[in-house]
C-alpha cells in the first residue's frame, strides 16, 4: 500500500479510535468524507485508492472535490465546511509522520472554509406546538409513542441521535423527575422533566412494559427507531397538524425545529442563555446565542425601556473651507 494508505488507517486507528476516542458518529462522518475523497481521487488519476499518493491529493485536488461536493451532490455550505474539516483533520496527522509532503500538506491545510448567511433560527409557536402533538393518532400504539417521543423532545430539546439512543432506563420518574442521555461528545447530560411530562413518560412506560436497556421508543418490532424514521414520522403529523394551525405549511420542521423550539421556549420565559446552553448540552455559550437573534420580543422589550433622542432635523453645515470643499465632491 502506499504511504497515504497506511497513514490514513493509522488516522482511524491510532488518532481517532485511541487516542481522542470519537464517538460512532463522529467516526461515521471521517469516513464517510474521506471515502468520496478517495473515490474522486481514484477517478481524477485513474488510480486504485490504496496506490493513491499525497501528492495526488493536491490543493487543487481538494478544490475540485469541494466545487463536486456542493454542485453534483447538493451539499450545504455547511456540509461542505464539515467535511474540509475532516479532511485537513487527516492532513494535519499525516504533517507529523511524513515531513516529505510538507509542501502538499500545508498548501491543503491553507483552504479556508467557505463563508455562508446565518439565517434566523427556525421555530415553533405555542399554537404551533399544540397542534403538532394533537396530530398523532392516541387511539393506535404508534401514536401514542409518537406522543410520548414528539413531546418529550419538545420539552426536553434532545437531539434526534439522543432520543432515539434512550431506553428505558434513562427516564427516571418520582421526585426529581428527569430523562438521562449521552451527548455530543460523549457527554452524559441531565435534564428536567415538567409535570405533564412525566404523566406522558409514565403512561407510555406503563403500556411499553421493556427492560432497563431497551429502546425507551422502539419500531414495532422492538428494534431501534431511524433518524430517517423519525423525520418521516415527524413531517406526515406536520402536514396533518398543519389543516388546523396553518402556520405549519410555511416552515420546514425538523427534529432540529423541535430543538429550537424547546431553547425559544426557555429564552422567552427568561431563563439565562448561560442555563440553556447546559439544558442542551452546548459545549461554548457563544453556541446559545443565535436565539438571542431570533427572538423579537427581547428586542421590543429593549426598545420600549429606551427613550428617544429628541433631535431636531437638520443638515450638516461644515465649518471649514477645506471641509466645505470635501461635501461639495
Amino acid at each position: 500500500m502506499s504511504a497515504l494508505a497506511t497513514t490514513l488507517q493509522a488516522f482511524f486507528t491510532d488518532r481517532l479510535i485511541r487516542q481522542r476516542q470519537v464517538s460512532p458518529n463522529t467516526l461515521q462522518a471521517y469516513r464517510d468524507t474521506l471515502r468520496l475523497l478517495l473515490v474522486f481521487a481514484s477517478e481524477r488519476h485513474g488510480k486504485a485508492p490504496a496506490k493513491l499518493e499525497f501528492d495526488d491529493l493536491d490543493a487543487p485536488l481538494i478544490g475540485g472535490f469541494l466545487d463536486h461536493l456542493e454542485h453534483d451532490r447538493k451539499n450545504s455550505v455547511r456540509t461542505r465546511n464539515a467535511r474540509l474539516a475532516a479532511i485537513r483533520s487527516l492532513f494535519r496527522y499525516a504533517a507529523l509522520r511524513h515531513p516529505e509532503h510538507a509542501a502538499t500538506i500545508e498548501r491543503v491545510l491553507a483552504i479556508p472554509p467557505k463563508r455562508f448567511e446565518r439565517r434566523l433560527v427556525t421555530y415553533l409557536t405555542e399554537e404551533e406546538i399544540e397542534a403538532l402533538l394533537a396530530a398523532p393518532d392516541r387511539t393506535t400504539w404508534v401514536g401514542r409513542r409518537d406522543t410520548a417521543l414528539f413531546g418529550l423532545a419538545v420539552q426536553t430539546g434532545l437531539r434526534a441521535s439522543e432520543l432515539i439512543g434512550l431506553c428505558c432506563s434513562s427516564v427516571h420518574l418520582g421526585s426529581g423527575a428527569h430523562v438521562s442521555c449521552n451527548g455530543k461528545g460523549r457527554k452524559e447530560r441531565i435534564t428536567p422533566l415538567t409535570t405533564s411530562t412525566v404523566a406522558v413518560m409514565r403512561a407510555w412506560l406503563d403500556e411499553r412494559k421493556g427492560l432497563p436497556g431497551d429502546p425507551l421508543f422502539p419500531t414495532r418490532t422492538g428494534r431501534t427507531l431511524s433518524r430517517d424514521a423519525l423525520e418521516h414520522r415527524l413531517a406526515e403529523y406536520v402536514e396533518d397538524a398543519a389543516a388546523a394551525c396553518p402556520s405549519l405549511s410555511r416552515k420546514r420542521v425538523t427534529m432540529h425545529v423541535l430543538r429550537h423550539s424547546a431553547a425559544m421556549r426557555l429564552l422567552q420565559a427568561g431563563i439565562d442563555t448561560s442555563v440553556i446552553a447546559l439544558w442542551l448540552g452546548h459545549e461554548q455559550i457563544e453556541t446559545t446565542q443565535i436565539y438571542l437573534h431570533a427572538d423579537l420580543e427581547i428586542k421590543e422589550r429593549a426598545l420600549a425601556k429606551t427613550t428617544p433622542i429628541e433631535t431636531k432635523p437638520g443638515r450638516f453645515r461644515p465649518s471649514d473651507t477645506l471641509l466645505a470643499f470635501l461635501e461639495a465632491l
